[in-house]
This record gives C-alpha cells, structure tokens and sequence, in this order.
C-alpha cells in the first residue's frame, strides 16, 4: 500500500474476523528499537477512557479484542505483533489506531525498514505498507482500521509526532499525568520452597506502578482536549501503567537439606523411567502443553507466532480423529477459545534427534483441512530455516480453508521459558516453579529434547573432501553443511540468549544478497573455495560484533572481537586501557592493532602485551583505529554432541570467550565503526548489514 490509501478487508480475504498486524523495522546500529500502542476511538475521534489505550503495560483487552503479543527477532530486525478479534470490537467503537513510539531523543528516521503487515485469521499475508523517510517524530501512526457501511476497512498513514507518545496520547484524549508517582506495593510475601524459595510475591497481586512522564516537548500546534472518563471508572485505575511486578527466579537458591550430594530432588517431571523413543515423545508432549495450559504468559508466548488468538486455552493428548479405516493419533492438540471461536493445531512431536515425516505431517494437513481446524505444529529437536522446511506438504488448492504449517524447536521452547523465569518475569511463584520444572526436564540428557545435535549425513564427507582438496563448487553436499552450520547458529543464540536475557541475533551482510537459497549457494562456494564456515552475533549491550570462524583445513575455532579505539586522547592511553580492561583475560588472547588502511598492524598474545602495551602502536605513528581480539581452540571431528563433536566445541568456543572477554570490555567506551556494526576501514554511513532472527 502507499501512503493515505485505504482498502476493505472483505475484499482481501473470507477470513478477516480475527486479524494479526505486524510492525516492523530494523536499525543500521542493531539498537533501535520502539514500543506499539493501539487506541480505540469513537466517532469524536477520542479514546472512550484511558482504558482504551493499549501499550506494553496494558496489552490486553478484557473481552480479547486487542492482544500486544510482545517483540520478536525477524530477519530484518526487530518486530512487535498485534492481534485484533474485529468482531469483538464494542460496537461504540469507530476506528482502530496502530501506533508506535520511541524513547525521548530517538526518531523513527532514525531506523529502516519500517513496516506494518497485515494478515488473516489462517496466517496469509494481505498487505504490506512501507513507511518512507519518517523523519523526526517519535511517536508513528502506521495505519487504522474504520467501519463503512458495517465492514472494516483498513487506511495506510504513516504519520507521526515530534512530541513522541505524549503528543499521541494527549491528542486522542488519554489522560497523561505530568508527575511521576509509586503505588503502594503489597503487604505480604509469600515465600515459595525449592528452587523459588527466594522470590516475593505480592499476596494480592498487586502491582508497583510508575505514572509516565513524558518530555514536554514540541506538542501539537492544536492538541485536543483529553476525553471525559466514565464517572463509575477511577481515574487513577484507569491511566497507564509503566512498570509491573512479576516473579522471576532468584539468582542464589537456599543452601539444599539433602544429606549428601548423591541426593537427587524430587522432580514434578521425572526422566529416570524413560527408555524408548516413543516414551519420550509421549512424555515431552504432555509436559509441554501441560505447562503451556497452566502458565499463560509461556502458552501465549508461543502460540502468538502460530496467529492463534489470545485467550482460554486447553490442551490434549492421546487424541484420535477419523481417517478412513484407521484413525489418524496426533501427539498433541492446541485449542484456544475466543468470542465464542476456537483456533485449533494438532501437534506433531519428535525427540532425541528424530526427523519429522513427511507422511505423517501430511496426513495431519489433509486431517485438520477437512476438519476445519487452522494449522499444524511440528516439534523436533532440528531448526527450521528460511526457505529450506524440515518437511514439503502439498496443499489442496480445491480447499478454500487453509492450513497453517509451524515449526518449533525445542530449543526455542527453552529459551523462552528460560526468558520468562530468569529475566522477564511471570504472574505468580507456581508459573516461575513450573517454568523451572520444564526448564530441567528439556535440558536434561535422558529427555531427548535437547536442541539441534548432528550436523547430518554430509558433515563426514565434505571434511574428508576438504582435507583431500576434492570438494568441488556446486556440490550439494556443501549445502547440507551450510544449513547445518545455519541451524547449529540460530540455536547458539537462542541458548546464549536466554542465559543473558539479551538478544543474540545473527547479523547478515547486505552484499549477499536477502534470497537465503542464493545465500546458501554462495556460502557453501567459499566453503569449497577456503574451507571455512563463517558467522557474525550481535550481543546486545556489547560494543561490537563476535565472530566466529571454523576452519574445516587446520581444525581450528576462532571467535574475535572488533572494538574501536578512541578516537580522542593519545593511543598509548587507548592501549594501556585497553590491557586493563582485559585483566582477567586469558593470557592466550590474541590482540592485533587495526589501522585506517586495513593492512593490519602490530599483534601480539595478551600474555605479552600486559608488560609493554605500547608494542600494540604502530611504529610509524600511525593511529589506531580499533583492535581485534581473538581467541583459538581446536574443534571436535564427530558431526553429534558429544566431548568430541563439533557443535559442542562451537557451543563451548562462544561461551569462553564471551565469559572470559567480551564481558570485560567496557561498552559504554567510545564506539567508532565497529561498534556500530561495520567492519574496520568500512567508510562511515554505508550500511553493511541486518540482523535477523
């Protein structure tokens, strides 16, 4: 769509009632980031009551017309979902603005790729609108949806306010207070045994709330008048909330009673009795969507990428539906009731490394288009990829209702109930122990839930080519790597991720092209050409990129770290720094000096330089412009999990050197191109990469 115009959704598509709008960007820097808001306003154009302002700490509407289903990491940056039941909308309500904002002194001209896209209740994409050179403004009006004639239609705006989200909220007549005050908090704690034994708990579920103070800067020329609130609703029940008290475990748990470290304790979800393959798949299904039907905000977390609506939720095993002679068993089946509408997905489970079936997922597709029901869920240990699913289904195009296809890797459920429990928070103290129980069950050895652990068939063959200088480009051996090597990638940044509570996305160059196919292609020629397999991670709140290179000729890990130099001061005061910041590195790390012309400059182990850190400087006093840091250790041969395999080396090479480096250096120091995200020698503005999920 372009800018201004408008378009009915009936005309769009049949399933229109339930909607999902997605707002997106993505920042040259990796840190942009903003927050969505949606407002419900009536024929007058103002909010009914500052109940009908919906942003992060009020994301849902009571009768489930509105649900903010929170951040996630795409492949071009960031983006924040919003689910909408249009036919649950108060019938007082005329339209339906979608908004963003960003913190004082931060503009949306400032990002790129700005965009909403809007899909049906089945997951099919209807339309895309791009937001061109935003500009200084703080707060956006991406777009709205309005009733004509007893149908909504949907108008593309992509306006915005320098005033940032007290000038939108005040000009839709939500009441903004201009003071800063704390709620009482709750009276009483309850403390909860185990692993949650030092967490506190309001006994009401009270929460501690802090009024917004937003900056009085450049309002409206004519800002309107703020809407009179209902006199039986109090005004100060009804105003936004900026902060919410939630449980989240403590770091340090109560010294154990056990007698002796033999001790083992009692586990809601037990391992010990399980022996088969499909024991484990039996079990791991009905711990999962146990804990999803118990633990909303972890149910709704992952059930929010399926499209599924915001609601009641009940979960099932040991189901059977008809199929000709035989009945057809799913592992599993989703279903959420909403406005009297249930969403369902049958669940397909596979553990301990076994692949998904193609016939089986199809039977299931062909099951749920007859029955109506709206998608299928696939859990394995493997991770999908753009462009490359684990399993083809081939769909009736004679069927006007569509299936959705989702995939999930039990890595991902890891990380976001480890996301929940460790950083972010729950409702309550049993939410937090359930996450924890699931949390020990999917990561213990014997549950067969562990993440992606084999890096294929292909693996052994292409080393051995390599070592014999016989792989050749255009080999599809070489590709099967390259996937492998991508996948075992995503899954070190959800584990790393979640143990941060940071996001750790990969970052893709904008040189290579955004078709992941051709991409592949082009990886897997260097392979064959250099015999490496290269990454890139942005940690969030680290002053650079880590990367990371194996070297399938000499056997060798290397992960290294670009930071810049001042670019004010003299460089010996630079390097000395440096050196001290890096203390308690290892004396192994390797230090190399970068220069503006990119030929490199002085290098040396860290164990050499601590006594002389002016051999880091150049001898023809050239300045630095930033130094490399790098560490090596030799990678496992074997393509699976164990001492010996690869992935394991991987996973241990990124967490050495983010414990025993990166966490030592200081990212508040002046940041030059690295820091932003370019590569030394890169000339300033030129964008050279994206990050994706």
């Amino acid at each position: 769509m372009v800018k201004g115009g408008n378009v009915g959704l009936a005309a769009l598509s049949e399933d229109t009632g339930s909607v999902l709008v997605s707002l997106g960007w993505s920042s040259p820097t990796g840190e942009g980031d903003a927050d969505v808001s949606v407002l419900l306003l009536d024929a007058d154009g103002k909010v009914r009551s500052d109940a009908d302002f919906y942003f992060y700490n009020n994301p849902v509407a009571a009768d489930g017309s509105v649900q903010l289903l929170g951040k996630a990491p795409t492949e071009n940056g960031d983006e924040d979902r919003i689910t909408f039941d249009l036919t649950a909308i108060p019938a007082q309500v005329d339209r339906i603005v979608v908004a963003a904002s960003r913190d004082p002194g931060t503009w949306f001209g400032d990002l790129a790729d700005v965009r909403l896209t809007l899909s049906d209740g089945a997951g099919t994409g209807l339309l895309r609108f791009c937001v061109e050179d935003a500009g200084t403004v703080g707060a956006l009006l991406f777009g709205e949806f309005y009733r004509r004639a007893g149908d909504w239609k949907f108008r593309a705006i992509g306006q915005g306010y320098e005033s940032g989200l007290a000038g939108l909220a005040t000009d839709f007549g939500v009441d903004v207070d201009e003071a800063d005050e704390a709620e009482a908090e709750a009276d009483a704690a309850d403390v909860v045994e185990g692993a949650v034994a030092a967490v506190a708990v309001a006994a009401a579920a009270v929460v501690v709330a802090v009024e917004e103070t937003p900056p009085p800067v450049h309002e409206p020329a004519t800002p309107a008048p703020a809407a009179e609130v209902e006199a039986d609703v109090p005004a100060r029940a009804a105003r936004p909330r900026t902060a919410k008290k939630k449980v989240t475990l403590p770091k340090v748990t109560r010294k154990s009673l056990a007698e002796n470290e033999s001790w083992r304790s009692a586990r809601l979800f037990p391992v010990s009795a399980l022996k088969s393959d499909r024991e484990r798949e039996s079990r791991a299904t009905s711990v999962l969507l146990s804990v999803m039907a118990q633990v909303p905000e972890f149910g709704r977390r992952l059930t929010a990428a399926f499209g599924a609506p915001a609601g009641r939720m009940e979960t099932f095993t040991e189901v059977a539906l008809p199929n000709g002679e035989s009945p057809r068993r799913p592992d599993g089946v989703l279903r959420v009731e909403r406005a009297g509408k249930l969403w369902t997905a049958l669940v397909e489970t596979k553990t301990n490394g076994n692949p998904l079936k193609q016939d089986q997922v199809q039977a299931y597709a062909d099951i749920a288009g007859r029955r109506g029901y709206e998608a299928v869920v696939t859990l394995s240990n493997d991770v999908a990829l753009e462009g490359s699913p684990l399993v083809e289904v081939k769909t009736d195009g004679r069927r006007k209702h569509k299936v959705a296809l989702w995939h999930l890797s039990w890595a991902e459920v890891a990380h976001q109930a480890q996301m929940l429990i460790r950083h972010e928070g729950v409702g309550n103290a049993s939410h937090a122990w359930l996450l924890q129980e699931l949390l020990h069950y999917l990561q213990h050895d014997n549950s067969g839930c562990h993440g992606f652990q084999n890096m294929g068939p292909a693996w052994v063959p292409v080393r051995n080519a390599i070592d014999d200088e016989t792989l050749c480009q255009g080999d599809p051996r070489a590709v099967e790597v390259v996937e492998s090597w991508e996948r075992l990638v995503r899954q070190v940044c959800l584990r790393l991720g979640g143990e941060l509570g940071q996001k750790v996305l990969p970052v893709r160059r904008s040189g290579r092209g955004t078709d992941p196919r051709v991409r592949r292609a082009a990886l897997a020629d260097r392979l064959c050409e250099a015999g490496k397999l290269d990454t890139e991670l942005r940690i969030e709140g680290t002053p650079g990129i880590l990367a990371l290179s194996a070297d399938l000729r000499t056997g060798k890990l290397r992960t290294s770290f670009e930071i810049a130099a001042p670019e004010q001061g003299y460089p010996l005061t630079g390097a000395k720094r440096l050196v001290r910041q890096l203390a308690e590195a290892p004396a192994d790390l390797h230090v190399e000096t970068l220069v503006a012309d990119g030929t490199g400059g002085p290098r040396g182990t860290l164990e050499r330089l601590r006594p002389e850190p002016a051999d880091l400087l150049p001898r023809d006093g050239e300045r630095p412009t930033g130094f490399r840091l790098s560490l090596f250790r030799g990678m496992g041969n074997t393509r699976g999990t164990a001492e010996s395999g690869f992935i394991r080396s991987v996973d241990d090479a990124v967490d050495r050197f983010h414990a025993q480096v990166i966490v030592h250096l200081d990212a508040r120091s002046p940041r030059g191109r690295a820091a932003q995200g370019q590569p030394m020698g890169q000339p300033q503005g030129q964008p050279v990469g994206r990050l994706v999920g």
